[in-house]
């Protein structure tokens, strides 16, 4: 499936992080990767309801955009581990305020402490 970009003729910034980050999986992905690199299999087990194929793209586009670092060795077998760049780890600390902004402005919903790591 071909990446949905929102048409952005001024160049506004906000539509360009949203053409970057938006969506229902990157910013889960970015905020799992921030405790360290993980292999595919790790990222699907930690976001059950997303497919194999959509993971995959989503990847792609997130390392297409320098958020993400993927690391191929030389093994056999091949072994591939995702991390974050330093643009994607300078998304933590927004990551982190979107989260806080949700406790406080949600206050009757009970959610668990996201423990986002890295600064």
């Amino acid at each position: 499936m071909a990446r949905k970009i929102i048409e952005n003729p001024n160049s506004c910034t906000l539509v360009h992080a949203m053409n970057i980050i938006g969506g229902k999986w990157k910013p889960i992905v970015i905020y799992i990767l921030a405790n360290g690199s993980l292999r595919f299999g790790k990222l699907l087990l930690f976001i059950p309801n997303i497919s194999k194929k959509v993971l995959t793209e989503q990847l792609r586009e997130l390392e297409e955009d320098q958020i993400i670092i993927r690391e191929r060795f030389a093994e056999t077998p091949p072994r591939v581990e995702y991390s974050l760049s330093k643009r994607g780890e300078a998304l933590l600390p927004i990551l982190r305020s979107l989260s806080e902004w949700t406790s406080t402005s949600f206050d009757t919903i009970e959610f668990e402490t996201c423990k986002i790591v890295k600064l």
